[in-house]
């Protein structure tokens, strides 16, 4: 005799749709605090991601979540909203040019003190998700810094995301995704597992030593930075927001750049039509000007 799940049931129905009145709240409230703009196409995605957070809180229906939302004063659902909703694709070295132009045109730069100290650069990666970028930098600016000069460095790393921070500031990744990682830098760079471990490789302590991760909502309140920064890496989010979004971003993140500094945003991303105060150097790749 097969004895049926109903209320398993009733909530695999009620995750299927989402009412315009709902939807509206939703793309709303992630706007007002993310600035993603969620527009049509993305109801049934949405509708998928909300359905993780209502098994997750015991929930049966949207409405109901949507309250439990206008009723968090401390926002702890909300960030789980966020969580669930934020897309976090990305592998090490990704977007390669981007590396290339690190290693062989700012680094040098750097280091022949065009950049403001040559003894001391401080880079941040702004949308960091699961840590594949940032320790992808990490690697390149200490390989670089090892052969090139004996300057310190500092690698500053945020996401909005809670989840995806946690897992990068553990460093530990399968042999599956530090695959493009080069096989000399896989033996520098990382703590190969044992035991119950095997088949996963920690980054270096030495390495993560100088990498600090913190949540930063973009467009909450001002950056709190010490220090401008020579190198800002924003990459792959800016396709989220909208123009306006967009302009206020970059705007804000030229404030915390030297003169001279560089501005590196996804390949897909353009600042085409878009008002900002940088030099074009190449494709995704932007300088403040002196």
């Amino acid at each position: 005799m097969t004895i049926r799940n109903t209320t398993a049931h009733k909530s695999l129905e009620t995750f299927k749709s989402i009412s315009n009145k709902d939807y509206t709240f939703i793309r709303e409230l992630i706007y007002n605090e993310t600035r993603i703009n969620l527009g049509e196409g993305k109801r049934e995605l949405v509708t998928a991601r909300l359905g993780k957070r209502l098994r997750a809180t015991g929930l049966t229906s949207i409405q109901d979540y949507c309250s439990k939302l206008k009723n968090d004063p401390k926002n702890g659902e909300l960030y789980h909203l966020i969580d669930a909703i934020s897309t976090n694709h990305t592998f090490f070295f990704r977007e390669i040019n981007h590396f290339n132009f690190l290693n062989e045109t700012i680094l040098p730069q750097f280091a022949n003190g065009e950049l403001g100290n040559p003894n001391s650069l401080n880079v941040w990666s702004c949308a960091c998700s699961t840590g594949e970028e940032p320790y992808s930098v990490a690697i390149t600016l200490a390989d670089f810094m090892e052969k090139q000069t004996k300057g310190r460095w500092q690698l500053n790393c945020s996401d909005i995301s809670t989840k995806v921070l946690d897992f990068a500031s553990k460093g530990v990744y399968d042999k599956n995704r530090i695959k493009e990682v080069k096989t000399e830098w896989q033996r520098k760079y990382f703590q190969k597992g044992e035991k119950q471990m095997d088949g996963y490789y920690r980054v270096h302590p030495e390495l993560r030593k100088n990498v600090k991760f913190q949540r930063i909502n973009l467009f909450g309140t001002p950056f709190q930075w010490r220090e401008k920064f020579q190198i800002i890496f924003c990459r792959n989010v800016m396709i989220y927001f909208d123009r306006p979004t967009q302009e206020d971003l970059v705007g804000r993140l030229a404030q915390h750049l030297v003169p001279g500094g560089y501005l590196l945003i996804g390949h897909a991303e353009s600042l085409a039509g878009v008002n900002h105060p940088y030099d074009t150097v190449k494709p995704a790749i932007y300088q403040l000007p002196a």
